[in-house]
């Protein structure tokens, strides 16, 4: 049998893209402007993926919360839980940068990069609302479907004097297919990207080794510039995070 020339593509173009993992997997995050794209359909029925990661701990781009997402013990939240009932301020401003935070993901098709295949997107709870709120207006449905689903125009940035990038989101008015080449359209529909493969899933022993080297100042990269790319989010839904945590 020949060399399989898709694959040995999909090889070079995982070496180049900077947003990939182990997996294969390509991550896609809006430039600064407008960026068009199209969630596509999840095997599910649910193209909205949730998890809790926990940054700021020396990991670059965060790790999944064993607590939140699994229901295991997890070293951080558990030192979160005594930085917060110690009620000082300086110990409740560290667990409010520590605690688990949420995140969410869907499979999408870039348009301008249709031929890269599928990426997968990472937003914030707040445009995962917005997301829900536009898929339950009768106007526009299933925006995923892929004879009459919708396209959604992402206009990300800063505005002027903002301190954080946000992410304004309208949906095209006409529907549309995925792709009108019936070959793109077959290879994004059969794309089945597993979310429970695409992130790390660390032991506690792991977790606290990694905590153990951030308490002790070993570690002194607290960026989040990897993968996942948190955005900061504002006070309340940090304060449900830790209402979330404290009554588990």
């Amino acid at each position: 049998m020949g060399i399989d020339l898709k694959k040995m593509r999909q090889k070079l173009s995982d070496l180049h893209n900077k947003g990939g993992n182990g997996n294969g997997v390509k991550f896609w995050k809006p430039s600064d402007g407008e960026n068009v794209i199209r969630i596509l359909p999840s095997p599910d029925g649910d193209p909205f993926k949730h998890f809790h990661f926990h940054y700021n701990v020396g990991e670059k781009a965060g790790f999944l919360c064993s607590k939140k997402n699994f229901g295991d013990d997890c070293p951080v939240c558990d030192f979160v839980s005594k930085l917060y009932n110690d009620g000082d301020d300086e110990s409740r401003q560290l667990a409010r940068k520590l605690v688990a935070k949420s995140r969410f993901f869907s499979p999408v098709v870039v348009r301008g990069e249709d031929n890269e295949g599928a990426k997968v997107w990472g937003y914030s709870k707040t445009v995962y609302e917005n997301l829900l709120q536009l898929v339950l207006n009768p106007d526009y449905g299933d925006i995923t479907d892929a004879e009459a689903g919708t396209d959604l125009a992402l206009v990300y940035g800063k505005a002027p004097g903002a301190m954080f990038p946000s992410t304004n989101i309208t949906a095209r008015r006409k529907t549309s297919k995925i792709s009108s080449d019936d070959a793109l359209m077959k290879e994004l529909m059969e794309t089945d990207i597993d979310f429970d493969k695409i992130f790390e899933v660390k032991t506690k022993e792991e977790v606290g080794a990694i905590l153990d080297k951030f308490l002790l100042g070993e570690d002194g990269d607290n960026g989040s510039d990897g993968v996942v790319v948190t955005e900061k989010s504002g006070g309340s839904s940090v304060d449900d995070a830790f209402k979330d945590l404290l009554a588990s």
